[in-house]
C-alpha cells in the first residue's frame, strides 16, 4: 500500500474517531450515534436500512444488488453478508469499475458505514450513481441476527469488531475476536 493511501485511510479513521469525542462525557457512542454521524458527514450518499436490504434480497422479482464489503481481508474472512465481494477500503472507483459489474444496483457496507460511505462517494464522483450504503453496516446487520457467512459460504454468527472501541457496538453474542 503506498504512503498516500495509508495517509488517506489514516485521516478517514481519525475523522471517524473524532465523532467519539463529541459524545458527552460518561456516555458511550451507540450504533445510532454512528448512523447519525455517517448521514451528517455523507449527506449525498443514499442510505439503505437493514430491513430494506433484507426485503430486497428476499424479493425474487427484483434484481439483487451487488454487495461490496469495504473492510479489510481479515475482517471479511471472519464474516460477511452472503454473496458479498471484498473491496479494500482505499480502493478507487476505477479499480471497482474494472473489477465488478456496475450495471446493477450496488450496496456497500463496512463495520458502521464510514468506510463504505467514502467508497460510495468516490463511486458517485466517477459516475456510478445507483449506489447505497447499508445504514449501520455489518454491525447493525449482525446485531439483528441476520445471515452471515465466512469462507466457502459457511454460516457464522460473529463479526470482526474492528477494534475494542468499535467492538462495543456489537452485541456480545456476535462480537468476534480481531
Amino acid at each position: 500500500m503506498n504512503r498516500m493511501r495509508i495517509f488517506a485511510l489514516s485521516i478517514a479513521l481519525l475523522r471517524g474517531m473524532t465523532s467519539l469525542v463529541h459524545v458527552r462525557a460518561g456516555e458511550t457512542a451507540t450504533l445510532d450515534h454512528w448512523k447519525e454521524s455517517v448521514r451528517a458527514r455523507f449527506p449525498g450518499v443514499a442510505q439503505l436500512s437493514t430491513s430494506e436490504l433484507a426485503s430486497w434480497l428476499a424479493d425474487t422479482n427484483r434484481v439483487p444488488p451487488l454487495l461490496l464489503d469495504v473492510r479489510t481481508k481479515p475482517e471479511f474472512a471472519l464474516s460477511h453478508l452472503p454473496a458479498a465481494h471484498q473491496v479494500d477500503p482505499g480502493t478507487g472507483a476505477a479499480a471497482v469499475r474494472a473489477r465488478v459489474p456496475t450495471n446493477r444496483p450496488i450496496v456497500v457496507y463496512c463495520s458502521v458505514g464510514w468506510r463504505s460511505s467514502e467508497l460510495a462517494t468516490r463511486l458517485a464522483k466517477a459516475g456510478i450513481t445507483n449506489v447505497f450504503n447499508l445504514e449501520g453496516s455489518i454491525f447493525a446487520w449482525a446485531n439483528e441476527h441476520r445471515p452471515l457467512e465466512a469462507a466457502e459460504g459457511q454460516p457464522v454468527t460473529r463479526v470482526h469488531p474492528y477494534n475494542s472501541t468499535f467492538g462495543r457496538l456489537l452485541r456480545p453474542e456476535v462480537r468476534g475476536k480481531p
